[in-house]
């Protein structure tokens, strides 16, 4: 049979199924350059990672951008809290003492006829700065710690594992009365070293398990193979592959360490006048509570809708990155 000239303008394309079919060579091009074609294979193809998924999903998310812009607003008037509030927080007229809303204060007085809405907002920098601080010593301590104890193993893994159940059996709010009520400073580094100090063992926990998980991946065995010494294992293959959980965890955990300091403010140990605090104003107005209810559902609206935020905003973050809920 006489050979059959090989035609420039087509190709021949498996379907996938033992059978193969005619493309001209422009469709053959485009179906290769496209980026995985149409099974995301093509060799222009980009493969993405976990963080660009889930951006991807949480931009798609209504909560987490209902929650991000909530956040985002607490953030800016806990920087800038004279942009909506005039007047210092700390100014108070008792002839003005239970009042209701008039011009100039839209949230009434309270007790003490201090400007709620003044104290309300000058507030959120005092919750936000402890949240954020907090969180912040928490991941770290706890991710070094828990993160070297499930790398190495051994004693050390034991050890740390008797240290995080010994802090485990604290309760917090009673742990926080006992260690608190010795402090005489009015500053808001006492607060964030008792939730450093007790709120470190959850995260160091769910790192450990996460790096013990981590390190078992062949990519991790390759690079133990191919010479790599533990610190660059650690940093460049396990740390990044590891690291979602904890911050799962850790924007949870900052809406409870906001609630944590006003519960603490509240019963007197936390913070103190003439902080500004919503514990500070829910526990000063909890005895007028018939004759101004205003002076304390405005502190403990606010209250409420940061730790709503962030624990939405938590959830949120945890169904991104986790691909078991996908």
């Amino acid at each position: 049979m006489p050979e059959q000239p090989f035609e420039q303008d087509r190709a021949i394309a498996g379907t996938g199924m033992g059978g193969a079919m005619d493309l001209a060579a422009s469709e053959a091009q485009t179906l290769e350059r496209t980026p995985g074609g149409p099974l995301g294979t093509g060799p222009a193809a980009k493969p993405r990672s976990l963080w660009s998924d889930a951006w991807r999903d949480l931009r798609r998310n209504p909560v987490f951008l209902v929650s991000a812009l909530v956040i985002l607003f607490l953030v800016v008037i806990s920087l800038w809290p004279s942009l909506i509030a005039s007047g210092s927080p700390l100014k108070c007229d008792l002839a003005k003492a239970q009042e209701g809303s008039q011009p100039g204060a839209p949230f009434g007085y309270d007790g003490q006829g201090c400007n709620v809405y003044t104290r309300t907002v000058y507030g959120a920098r005092t919750s936000v700065t402890v949240g954020v601080c907090a969180t912040v010593g928490v991941a770290l301590l706890g991710s070094v710690l828990g993160g070297l104890a499930g790398f190495f193993g051994g004693i050390w893994d034991s050890v740390l594992s008797r240290i995080t159940d010994v802090f485990f059996a604290i309760p917090v709010v009673l742990g926080g009365l006992v260690l608190l009520s010795v402090v005489t400073s009015n500053t808001v580094w006492p607060v964030i070293g008792f939730m450093v100090l007790l709120g470190w063992p959850q995260i160091s926990r769910i790192a450990r398990g996460s790096v013990i998980t981590a390190r078992q991946n062949d990519y991790v065995q390759a690079a133990r193979a191919l010479g790599a010494s533990n610190s660059r294992i650690l940093l460049r293959h396990i740390a990044p592959n590891a690291v979602a959980p904890v911050i799962v965890v850790a924007t949870i955990a900052l809406g409870t360490y906001i609630a944590l300091e006003a519960t603490l403010s509240y019963l007197g140990v936390g913070l103190k006048p003439p902080s500004v605090s919503w514990g500070i104003d829910i526990s000063a107005a909890s005895p007028y509570i018939r004759n101004a209810p205003h002076a304390l559902l405005w502190p403990s609206g606010a209250l409420a809708l940061t730790v709503l935020a962030f624990i939405m905003l938590g959830d949120a973050v945890r169904d991104a990155l986790d691909p078991k809920l996908r």
